[in-house]
């Protein structure tokens, strides 16, 4: 997924004014007594007003933000229609520190504005605003409006509508139907004061003081505590993000499965992180749920361990290393075979032209050994600089680590950055022409990104092949809540790309040898269920293992509320028809606050 970019730090939503959808001016104000609040919300996304100029809209304030870009307040007509469409709160975009206080009874003149959060690129729903206000406050102490309780029963089954073809697919310009869909409820909402209650937190608090929670228990439920996303028509209708007008210090350091116990209030804000927020001027008040650390059993005398780990940007400045090492050795049970990926170049993002990894390869190596590990070996090819994607500078490839007591890595030499692996008959087997090697690095579909590594290893005398992958990220993707319904998944294009050469290098091999053992591992950057996953799977080349778990098991990482797989192994006919294949997604990141990489290792043990 994108990584977190330190751009965002305090940008819930940035200036209003930045992207507004333009709308026709009025040449005279409206007036007070035909406003309201919900008149400038509307039954739809888009407010009938946008781009005019309104006088005096009353409201009570909710809430106020006096940090980060977005700075002004929350007010709402203590009065409600009796339409269930239209939202009695909206945000007032003040750009300074506003000079309200909740419970003021204001009369706000300004512009209605249609912000889009991200910018209009970005495909996300727009946020109606009230800008360049000018504030009166009438009385303050007044009570506030009474949150609107989200709970199981009022939020629907049903995430979105479809899409308005005539729009190419946006559900802006629909009619809101609150009672169908989750996503027309929650706009229905917007600005408003809600609340939740004794909430279960299904994704950690991140380093930008956040957390989901989910309203619905029962909804997808994994065994530890999260929600699981299992399909594109799952997408989990009772995730919200909560986020705090308070201190950050003060904000909760939850785990999955923990809970927001009691009530949490505050105005339902939109952000380009999240899409709908609750942001809290009440928080509940964390009870723990007890989630711990999984570890996995050890292999057997006569199993092959496998295993494939995120790093997430490893480089020698790190100092993530002691507990990568303890997580390999204790977690994992020292496998065979480590694929890792995101190992970084000896000065980590310093674009200097470094592209070596040897001195963060071995500093990991170390720890492992000072972690009670085995002493591994290792292979991998430095790519060209600065030609592989990442974090600039970072020289980010694929790395295997090989215990060499229990396995043995086949050297051919002649494998660099720019050179294709092969494959060729010896004696009836399958051999690679170069070992390590890289597949079809010149190809178009690994254009800035990552090009699979490729090794011989032999274990108790048999070969294995496996290819270590790190595809394409799903950067520039448009949101779960997007305006476009269903969302525009641009990084596929890609992915389908890479996906087609791996398994046509997969083919090779079993063309080659049809009983050969195969195994395309790591960072796939898509679901089980993609469409990206069953062209790498082929007509039965290959078969993502993650799907011999539980549904409710079936996770990697966890985004936005929903526990999904991004990390996989997939195996060859011949591991999956031998009986013995073994799989496990190991939790010790995604579920945790206090994380040393956002993705959970997955290890795979078999009897070649």
């Amino acid at each position: 997924m994108p990584s977190k970019s330190s751009a965002r730090l305090a940008a819930l939503t940035v200036a209003a004014v930045c992207s507004a959808v333009s709308g026709v001016v009025l040449t005279s104000p409206a007036h007070a007594d035909t406003v309201r609040i919900h008149d400038i919300q509307g039954t739809t996304r888009i407010s009938p007003l946008a781009g005019q100029k309104v006088t005096d809209v009353a409201g009570i304030v909710t809430g106020v933000r006096t940090y980060g870009s977005s700075k002004g307040f929350w007010m709402q007509d203590p009065n409600p229609d009796d339409d269930p469409a239209t939202s009695e709160g909206v945000f007032v975009f003040t750009s300074s520190t506003p000079k309200v206080a909740v419970g003021d009874a204001v009369t706000v003149t300004g512009t209605v504005s249609e912000y889009v959060p991200g910018g209009t690129s970005s495909g996300n729903q727009s946020l109606t605003e009230i800008t360049k206000p000018t504030v009166t406050v009438r009385s303050s102490g007044n009570a506030v409006p009474a949150p609107v309780v989200i709970d199981e029963d009022s939020v629907p089954a049903e995430y979105t509508p479809a899409g308005d073809p005539a729009a190419n697919g946006s559900i802006n310009g629909l009619t809101l139907r609150p009672s169908t869909y989750a996503l027309d409820y929650y706009e229905s909402l917007e600005g408003m004061n809600v609340q939740v209650a004794d909430a279960r937190v299904v994704t950690a608090t991140d380093p930008y003081s956040e957390l989901w929670v989910t309203v619905k228990p029962h909804e997808h439920a994994s065994r530890r505590g999260g929600t699981v996303y299992g399909s594109y028509d799952s997408q989990n209708t009772g995730r919200l993000q909560i986020q705090s007008l308070g201190s950050t210090a003060d904000f909760p350091k939850g785990n999955v499965g923990d809970t927001l116990a009691g009530t949490t209030t505050g105005p339902l804000d939109y952000n380009q992180f999240g899409g709908y927020t609750l942001v809290a001027g009440q928080l509940g008040t964390l009870k723990s749920g007890g989630l711990q650390r999984e570890t996995t059993r050890k292999q057997e005398r006569g199993e092959l361990a496998v295993a494939t780990y995120n790093v997430e940007n490893l480089d020698p400045s790190d100092a993530t290393f002691a507990a990568h090492a303890s997580a390999i050795v204790n977690n994992l049970q020292s496998p065979d075979i480590v694929s890792l990926e995101e190992i970084q170049d000896d000065n980590g993002a310093k674009d200097d032209g470094t592209v070596d990894a040897s001195q963060t390869v071995n500093k990991l190596i170390d720890a492992i050994v000072a972690a009670g590990g085995p002493k591994y070996d290792w292979r991998s090819i430095d790519p060209v600089n600065d030609q592989d994607g990442g974090e600039p500078g970072g020289n980010i490839r694929q790395v295997f680590l090989f215990n060499p007591e229990r396995v043995s890595f086949t050297d051919r030499p002649g494998g660099d950055s720019t050179t294709a692996v092969g494959v060729t008959k010896v004696h009836g087997k399958a051999q690679l022409t170069v070992s390590p090697g890289r597949v079809d690095p010149a190809s178009d579909a690994w254009k800035s990104s990552r090009k699979p590594l490729v090794g011989e290893f032999v274990f108790r005398g048999r070969t294995v092949f496996v290819i270590a992958n790190h595809l394409t990220s799903k950067g520039g993707d448009q949101s779960l809540h997007a305006q476009y319904q269903p969302p525009t998944r641009s990084s596929e294009v890609q992915r389908h790309l890479q996906a087609t050469e791996v398994n046509t290098f997969v083919k090779d091999v079993l063309d080659t040898q049809k009983n050969a053992d195969v195994i395309a591992l790591g960072d796939m950057n898509d679901f089980e269920f993609s469409d990206t996953t069953k062209i790498l799977e082929g007509d039965g080349e290959l078969w993502s293992a993650i799907k011999s778990l539980p549904k409710s098991e079936r996770y990697t990482y966890d985004y936005q509320g929903n526990e999904q797989v991004l990390d996989q192994i997939l195996v060859s006919p011949s591991i999956r028809r031998g009986c013995d294949l073994d799989y496990d997604s190991v939790h010790i990141n995604s579920e945790f606050h206090d994380q040393i990489s956002d993705h959970d290792p997955q290890v795979l043990r078999f009897r070649p």
